[in-house]
């Protein structure tokens, strides 16, 4: 039981006011507990752009969770594009298609910018007035554990102190450093190229991807509007190249890489980029801290999953926080290890799914790339073995 002779200021302190750690102020506001939110930078959705070129893919399961906890209902339906099928090419003419229809689903994913997301996230925070307090603007500067609380002290000068901190602050987490939680990090040697593109023929919904013979990956992603969304992870040198064309070369690119699946492209936004990263912590709670969202994990692109595996933690620790029972105390060792343990294999599952989906198509062997490719026909001719693949990536 907690010692109340212990001073806190919070029961939970939030640091990083991205998705997943606003998500989570949001879906512990009926848990009892008083909840603060730490960020080195104000949580605002970027509006430089008409369309932004970062998009998620959100699963129906997540849906359901942004919806419970206010966040869906603000989404603006003209902005929101359903998968209901996805077709995948190896590097050879076999082909791999997912449809929402076999498995009884509206659809496979709901593909929404990151600044829509965002917008309506925040819309919901304000009108829910969670958490109770903010400190944004101002980074957190040193982390102590103490037996019954954490102190953060924040570089303003301002000590905070709650029973639980939980690291919401990204791949590069600095609650994960400060807590001495070491972590497995490796590059994928790959950047991500995204842009958003006007097409010619319409995708009716349908999200491809693509295995390239070099071991990029070229991925498009439905858009409303006549719209698509590009991520195509490639090697550095060819990741340089790309950024180094012009917009009418690089469309044009795209559009052949793509085997002209949508016509002629014409591109609407700016090129951004981003570097692929492997992270595995040696655990995700210890000591009165947590971690959720990239603090906790780093996957491969190729599926879609980073995001949703975060929402998934969000859901696992508001869970255990909320119904506690009896332990007053939410840094408790009993409930973080809970937490720990129901996200371990899900993560593990997923970072083993998209790093061993990267290694197989990155190999020269091309008596591996024959067996690859011919499994991918086989597999595609088996509606049950599909179905049961699709499962865990729309919970």
């Amino acid at each position: 039981m907690t010692d109340p002779s212990v001073a806190v200021d919070h029961d939970v302190i939030i640091v990083g006011a991205g998705l997943p750690g606003l998500a989570l102020a949001l879906a512990l506001r009926d848990s009892g507990l008083a909840v603060a939110l730490v960020d080195r930078r104000h949580p605002v959705p970027d509006a430089s752009h008409e369309w932004d070129q970062r998009i998620y893919a959100i699963s129906p399961g997540n849906a359901n969770f942004l919806n419970d906890i206010g966040v869906w209902p603000r989404l603006r339906p003209e902005r929101l594009a359903p998968v209901e099928a996805m077709r995948i090419f190896g590097d050879r003419s076999e082909q791999l298609d997912f449809s929402a229809r076999d498995v009884g689903v509206r659809a496979l994913a709901w593909i929404i910018e990151q600044r829509e997301l965002m917008e309506a996230t925040l819309a919901q925070w304000t009108a829910a007035a969670v958490p109770e307090a903010i400190h944004a603007g101002v980074a957190p500067a040193a982390l102590c554990r103490e037996r019954h609380r954490v102190v953060l002290r924040l570089t303003d000068g301002r000590t905070l102190a709650a029973r639980l901190v939980v690291g919401a602050d990204g791949l590069h987490s600095w609650t994960r450093s400060e807590a001495g939680i070491a972590s497995e990090q490796r590059s994928y040697e790959q950047t991500a190229v995204v842009a958003n593109f006007a097409i010619e023929r319409p995708h009716h919904g349908r999200a491809f991807q693509w295995f390239q013979p070099d071991g990029s990956i070229l991925a498009f992603l439905p858009l409303p509007e006549g719209k698509m969304s590009i991520v195509w992870s490639a090697q550095a040198e060819r990741a340089r190249a790309l950024l180094a064309l012009d917009d009418a070369a690089f469309s044009a690119a795209v559009a052949e890489a793509g085997a002209a699946v949508v016509g002629e492209l014409e591109l609407l936004t700016p090129r951004a980029t981003f570097p692929l990263n492997w992270l595995h912590p040696e655990t995700t709670a210890r000591d009165r801290v947590v971690l959720i969202g990239d603090a906790a994990h780093g996957v491969h692109p190729l599926a879609g999953q980073g995001l949703n595996l975060g929402y998934g933690d969000v859901i696992a620790l508001a869970a255990g926080l909320t119904a506690r029972g009896p332990i007053d105390d939410p840094g408790d060792p009993l409930l973080l290890g809970r937490y720990a343990r129901a996200r371990m294999l899900p993560t593990w599952s997923m970072q083993a799914v998209t790093d061993g989906l990267w290694r197989l198509f990155g190999t020269r062997n091309d008596a591996v790339r024959r067996l690859r490719n011919r499994g991918m026909g086989l597999l595609n001719e088996l509606p049950l073995a599909k179905a049961l693949l699709m499962q865990p990536a729309m919970r």
